[in-house]
Formats: structure tokens, sequence, C-alpha cells
């Protein structure tokens, strides 16, 4: 890549970066619908599926906190290089697993390589690409949660078919394998932070990250991520079970969500970008509103209309993690972002989880199958990006005060 402009060595370190986040989204994505085979052939009950499904982010969460310990102090192609081969390896246990106790020491593993590298990745693009641009670049790294949706999960439920519930992970521990060696080859040193950890000296400390002003960052990645997720995991079981959709809808819809979503995330980078990330930000907090409680009000309707109103819904939620994570990597000096994002993942992968089981708690089945409570559950939503827009001003208003700016 030396012999390129530094515009094509910028895109092919995003793409690669992505392609990272590619394979670790669709590690996680994959085993949920992977269920129901999983559970006949291991004998598994929904508590003991459950638990796999839940050791990835609560593994990630608190591998996520123990990184604000060590996560700077190495050079970040280094770390991120060390931290995919424990991926892989973990991925090529999953299809290795003879029974659900290896199935779930390896997912631990998994989940707690993968929360960490998502922290590099996005402090590797704050370090490397400029403040001007870095929306964006974060925009182009976040098309892997939309592509993964779009190919990596329903390629991964091909295979599962074909070949058995091994084959998807063996696969993509060879797709992860091949874009280790391209990291291997293209990925530049990124070892600013060292030098900067060196010239600040105490300012570089683990104890740097946790300040009142930081700490709001991680506060409103909480609650950004904590609103989406009351609704996210129960959306399809939503569509099924109240608005009368049938299974074999489900993947059309999906893929629509994806396919707009995998648009828009550039799109919302750029105009992070240009107007700010906190302004968009807050423009998507409230424009998630209307989508929110349209769709967990909706009555059966047709197709169409519950696949244009799921696309708002993904478009518009899934937007906000862009100018969230854009903000708060901004207000970390470089020395210590590694492990400030660590810890921000943590907080993402904690409210991702807490929600889930909270929105579980909120939630009853009818005999039907229909879903009784979702409607104030996007009540409860709304007043989460409420709260959430509070945070933001707060957080936004401290950096202003403090002379924050965005770091370079």
């Amino acid at each position: 890549m030396s012999d390129a402009s530094p515009a094509a060595r910028e895109r092919t370190l995003l793409w690669l970066l992505a392609a990272v986040q590619f394979t670790h989204v669709v590690d996680f994505m994959m085993l949920m619908p992977l269920g129901p085979l999983l559970m006949q052939r291991m004998e598994l009950s929904a508590t003991r599926f459950g638990a796999l499904v839940s050791a990835y982010t609560l593994a990630s969460a608190a591998m996520g906190v123990l990184g604000v310990f060590w996560l700077d102090r190495l050079e970040r192609k280094r770390t991120l290089l060390m931290l995919y081969a424990g991926f892989i390896t973990a991925t090529l246990l999953c299809g290795a697993a003879t029974g659900p106790v290896g199935l779930l020491l390896a997912r631990t593993v998994a989940g707690s390589c993968a929360g960490l590298m998502g922290a590099v990745v996005i402090a590797i693009v704050s370090d490397v690409v400029p403040a001007e641009r870095r929306g964006q670049a974060i925009g182009t790294v976040m098309t892997a949660y939309a592509l993964s949706a779009v190919v990596g999960v329903p390629l991964g439920l091909g295979l599962a078919n074909q070949w058995g519930w091994r084959s998807p992970f063996v696969v993509l521990a060879a797709l992860a394998g091949l874009v280790w060696l391209l990291l291997l080859r293209f990925l530049p040193r990124v070892d600013g932070h060292l030098a900067r950890s060196a010239a600040n000296g105490d300012a570089s400390a683990p104890s740097s990250v946790f300040t009142p002003r930081l700490a709001l960052g991680w506060g409103l990645t909480f609650t950004v991520v904590f609103a989406s997720f009351l609704l996210i995991p129960y959306l399809g079981a939503f569509m099924v079970g109240n608005l009368g959709l049938s299974l074999s809808d489900l993947p059309w819809v999906y893929l629509a969500g994806g396919a707009a979503t995998l648009v828009s995330s550039r799109w919302i980078g750029r105009m992070a970008d240009r107007l700010g990330p906190s302004r968009v930000l807050a423009g998507l907090l409230v424009a998630t509103m209307a989508p929110h409680l349209l769709f967990t009000h909706l009555p059966v309707s047709p197709l169409p209309v519950v696949a244009a109103v799921f696309v708002l819904f993904m478009t518009l939620t899934s937007g906000r993690a862009i100018p969230t994570m854009a903000l708060v990597a901004s207000r970390v000096p470089p020395a210590l972002r590694g492990r400030y994002l660590a810890v921000n993942m943590a907080a993402s992968d904690g409210a991702s989880g807490l929600a889930a089981w909270m929105g579980a708690l909120l939630l009853s089945t009818a005999p039907d199958g229909a879903l009784i409570g979702f409607g104030p559950l996007g009540w409860l939503a709304v007043a989460l990006s409420a709260l959430s827009l509070g945070l933001l001003w707060v957080f936004d208003g401290r950096a202003a005060r403090s002379g924050a700016v965005p770091t370079p």
C-alpha cells in the first residue's frame, strides 16, 4: 500500500477494518437463527441456548472493562492482529465443539476478543483519519453491520442447511484468516498514541479515563443502545405474531432493512462530518421517536406497509450509532482512545444485553403468539431517547465549557 495515493491507502484501510467488523458481527448474529438446529442437535433447552447467546456479549463487556488497563500500551496493528487471531481460533473451536459446554467456552472466548477488536478498529480509524472526515470513515466501517444482515447471516443459514451447523463457523474462520493475512500485509503501524502517552505521563494512566466528563460519553452510548435494544430483539416476533406476516416473509423484510442501512450508513457519516456529530445525533434521536411509536402501534398490515415502516425504523435507529461513536471518539486524547473505547464498547454490549432482558420482562405472549405490551415498550424507548438527548446536551456542554475540542 506504500506506492498508492493517500486516498487509496485510506480506502484500503477502511475496507479492511470493515471486513474485520463484518466477520465478528456475522459470528455474533449467526448463532441466533441457528438456534432451532442447535437445540435439536445438542438437546438444548431455551434457557441453555439463551446462555450461549448472552455469553458472547457478557464476555465482550467484561473484557472491555479490563481493556482499560492495557489496550493503549501496545502498537494498534499488533493488538488487532493478536485479538483477531484469538477470535479466529475461538470460531474454529465453535465449529469443532462436541457438546454445549465446549460451545459455551468457545463463544465466551470469541466474545472476549470481538469486543476489544471493535474498540481497536474505531481507535485506528480515529487515529489515522482526520477529524473532518472521521464521521464518513466510521460510517464506512459500520456498513459491515448492514452487510452482515444482507449477506452474512443468510449465507450462514444456507451453509448450515446444506452441510450442518458446524460449517458456517468453519467457513467464517477461513474468511477471517484471509482478512488476518491482508491486515498483516497492508495495515500500517499505528503507534502515534504511544508517543503522546510518553509525553503526557500521568495523563495517560488508566485512571485518566474515569473522569466525570468522559464517563458521560459512556452514559450516552448506554442509553442510545438501550433504547434501541428494548425493541430490536422482538421485531421479528411482533411482525409474525401481531402484524400478520409469515415466517417466510421475514427474510425479505430484513433484507430490505439491511440494504437500506447499507446505503444510508455512509451518508449519515458524511452528514456528521458536515454538520457535526452532535447535531446529527440529536436529529436522529428526535427522528427515531416517530418510527418507534409507529412500528410498535402498527395494526395488521400488508407486507409492503410493514416493510416500509421497518426500513424507516432500522435506517434511523441503526444510524444513531455512527454519530455517537464519532462524538465520543473525538472527545478523548489519542493516548487514552483505545482504553476509553473499550469501556465504551462494554457499555454498548451491557446496554444491549440488559435491554433485551428488560424487554423480555415487560412483554408477554398471547396463546395465538401475539406479543402483549409492545406498545408501552415503544413509549419507554421514546422516553430513553429523550434521556439520551439530555445526556448529549450535558456531554456537549461540558466539553465546550472545559475547552475540549474534537481530538485529531
